[in-house]
């Protein structure tokens, strides 16, 4: 009898030790992965290859940033969005580095009347917004990197394209997210 009440809690033990570290991984990498995608393997890179480390940070950031409730556009905001992403879309032809700098500033202003964090601080604000929007977030980044001047045109054009998927998720905030076509974006300018 004794032997038997010894065999049942340790396989209970075993059970619920078992749920525990299954519970874990799924939280852990595997679903630290289908949450952030393509943010996961950066962060993963930039930790040269350590998942654990880059794991951490991404759980951090999540802990961080995860309670940040988007706040609503209304439709004036949007539309008054929408305009200026299309006037720097425009700027692409005569200038792609104003229309780059126009652009960033745009998402960086758009991104703080959403809710996220507001200062300079571009990682910290790329940051929030990778546990939100973590598909798009590549584009802000490459956006913010094309304006320091090492960027050829067609480098610029594409970050420009990128983004332009992070400010679209931004603009349509969980309402009536419209299409905004890249038609303004001229490829073959050549290099600057």
């Amino acid at each position: 009898m004794t032997t038997a009440i010894i065999i049942i809690a340790v396989v209970a033990v075993a059970a619920i030790a078992a749920f525990f570290l299954l519970r874990g991984r799924l939280t852990g990498g595997r679903g630290l992965r289908g949450r952030f995608g393509p943010e996961y393997d950066r962060v993963v890179a930039r930790h040269g290859g350590d998942t654990e480390a880059a794991e951490r940070e991404l759980g951090d950031r999540v802990k961080r940033h995860g309670a940040i409730e988007e706040r609503p556009l209304t439709e004036e905001a949007r539309a008054r969005y929408a305009a200026r992403w299309a006037g720097a879309q425009e700027l692409f032809v005569e200038s792609p580095e104003r229309s780059l700098a126009e652009a960033d500033g745009l998402l960086a202003e758009l991104s703080r009347e959403r809710g996220f964090p507001d200062g300079d601080d571009f990682e910290d604000r790329t940051d929030a917004i990778s546990v939100h929007h973590a598909a798009h977030v590549d584009g802000y980044r490459r956006v913010h990197g094309a304006r320091r001047g090492d960027a050829g045109t067609e480098e610029m054009r594409e970050a420009l394209i990128e983004a332009r998927k992070l400010f679209d998720a931004l603009l349509a905030g969980g309402g009536t997210g419209r299409e905004h076509g890249n038609r303004h974006l001229v490829k073959g300018r050549g290099t600057s």
